[in-house]
């Protein structure tokens, strides 16, 4: 596997992939954008930070990329959504730099409340100054966090350790969580009427881009203290600096910009102001972050090539990680059940419904789902298909995808069940469970079976009567091909029977069309699952 870092990352991090004899690593640094271009097309995985913009003419271009590795939370210079068209998973490293980012934050509003650039500075002109320093205790301030994630939950735990009463916002954060930092949970509008200081770390998305604006300005407190250390862009740079000019903004800090470097005209009034304490985005720029973010990417690209789930993958379904070693069975058990059944389509599905009855169905099963439709659709189309693009693929094919669950079950504490319906009617149904975690088919259509997939199969249903079985072994023994295991199921007496030999090798046709004609069977298919 090819692999093209184009921005600084830590050769920590880099050297688990460079001891990895599968893989070749190019670091090539400054690339314009035409070269860049006209390099990618040579490499399956693109490591970057923020330098890199992987936008749909990159995109393009990269004719073999598999994935792009985000060696940092933020992903707004990569476009996920035609990157997910395109197949291309997206994996970022959104842990490695919190401790970072908190600790910056606080920096910085220590940094602002204390005067400390400005002490510092004046101090190194020769001066001895300290009535112009006067600064702020954090003691006793109300501080508002909005996004209480990793990064605003550590903040959060910061500000109570100096005292503060802290308030937090965070449509997504459970009352539970608030409950452990020790926080009350309130509306946006809440955190701008009641705070001293306010700090944001949310992502920066359609929903968050200037999101502080001159409406939220203006219900502030004067004198309000406003830092951000999260993304450039979710508070409105314009109306910061009209409300630092006019005084309502007493004290700010701001490590992140709409446009990095800055180069508009308020960009560089902004920056110019005298109660603003600037730097140039250090939130993650601490050696021990370098290095984390560059070995969580280098750890899943080693999780893609060992064909491991992901676990920071922006645009694929994702379990609870903590459930992955229960659910990695039923992943490989789906996986088979799809290699079969497609077998046994004549045309292109027009629905696909995937049930999962028993203790399986009181989790998540929309990942199991993806991953079986990837596996469904692989089989039927000659584009690669993955976790990333197979609901895609199936809405632009006229396939509907449908999920059901039930806790409830009889015959297994499991059970997962794939029916492919097609539009002239015909219904394909296949259901299996595990078998001391390996995959076990138990029923067909309407019958009911029990046997484990194997490498080479041969399924056939034909009116149950004496001497069949002996007729199919018969022309089997004429071909030295060897019956490993036999299962029949049949409705009734002397009815139709299913019957499903595992080979220890391939059928050919003539054989296939010789056991049809003996047995005069309505439906008879030889089946091959790869290995894996």
């Amino acid at each position: 596997m090819k692999v093209l870092v184009t921005d600084e990352v830590a050769s920590e991090g880099l050297a688990l992939l460079e001891q990895d004899p599968r893989i070749e690593m190019d670091v090539k640094l400054g690339l314009s954008k035409e070269e860049l271009l006209a390099t990618i097309g040579d490499y399956e995985v693109l490591i970057t930070r923020s330098g890199t913009t992987v936008d749909k003419n990159l995109l393009d271009a990269a004719t073999k990329l598999k994935l792009v590795a985000r060696a940092g939370v933020g992903i707004d210079n990569v476009d996920v959504d035609y990157a997910s068209s395109r197949g291309v998973i997206v994996v970022n490293a959104p842990f490695g730099n919190t401790n970072s980012a908190a600790e910056h934050t606080m920096a910085l509003l220590l940094s602002v409340c204390r005067n400390v650039p400005k002490a510092n500075a004046s101090l190194k002109s020769g001066e001895w100054k300290r009535a112009p320093f006067t600064g702020v205790e954090l003691k006793g301030k109300t501080a508002g966090v909005i996004g209480l994630g990793k990064v605003g939950g550590r903040v959060a735990t910061r500000l109570k350790a100096f005292e503060c009463e802290v308030l937090a916002c965070d449509p997504y954060i459970a009352v539970k969580r608030a409950h452990d930092l020790g926080v009350k949970l309130v509306s946006h509008d809440e955190i701008y009427k009641n705070c001293d200081i306010i700090t944001v770390h949310t992502p920066l998305n359609d929903e968050t881009r200037n999101m502080i604006g001159e409406r939220e300005f203006a219900m502030m407190q004067d004198g309000v203290i406003v830092l951000n250390v999260a993304r450039g862009g979710v508070i409105n740079e314009e109306a910061l600096l009209a409300n630092l000019k006019s005084g309502k903004i007493s004290l700010s800090a701001i490590d992140v910009y709409s446009a990095e470097p800055p180069k508009s005209d308020i960009l560089k009034e902004l920056i110019a102001q005298e109660r603003l304490v600037v730097t140039p985005h250090l939130g993650a720029n601490t050696f021990e972050a370098q290095v984390n973010v560059a070995v969580d990417v280098s750890r899943e690209i080693l999780n893609y090539l060992d064909e491991q789930p992901l676990e920071n993958a922006v645009n694929i379904p994702r379990f609870d990680m903590a459930l992955m070693d229960q659910m990695r069975p039923f992943m490989n058990l789906i996986r088979v059940m799809a290699d079969f059944a497609i077998q046994l389509v004549d045309k292109n599905p027009s629905r696909v419904t995937f049930g999962y009855t028993g203790q399986i169905a009181h989790y998540d099963c929309s990942p199991l789902t993806v991953f079986g439709l990837s596996a469904l659709l692989n089989r039927m189309v000659e584009q690669d298909v993955n976790m990333v693009n197979a609901s895609l693929i199936a809405e632009q094919m006229g396939i509907e995808v449908a999920e059901n669950k039930s806790t409830h079950s009889d015959a297994f504490s499991n059970l997962v069940t794939l029916v492919i319906e097609g539009a002239d009617g015909k219904r394909r149904l296949i259901a299996g469970t595990l078998f001391e975690g390996a995959p076990r088919i138990v029923r067909l259509r309407d019958y009911s079976m029990d046997f484990t997939p194997e490498e080479h199969m041969l399924l056939l249903n034909y009116s149950d009567r004496p001497g069949m079985i002996g007729k199919i072994g018969t022309i089997m023994g004429q071909h030295d091909i060897n019956i490993a295991s036999m299962n029949l199921g049949r409705s009734e007496k002397k009815g139709e029977a299913m019957v499903i030999l595992s080979l220890d090798s391939a059928v050919p046709q003539e054989v296939v069309a010789q056991i049809k004609e003996a047995t005069e069977a309505s439906f008879i298919k030889a089946l091959h699952l790869p290995r894996k």
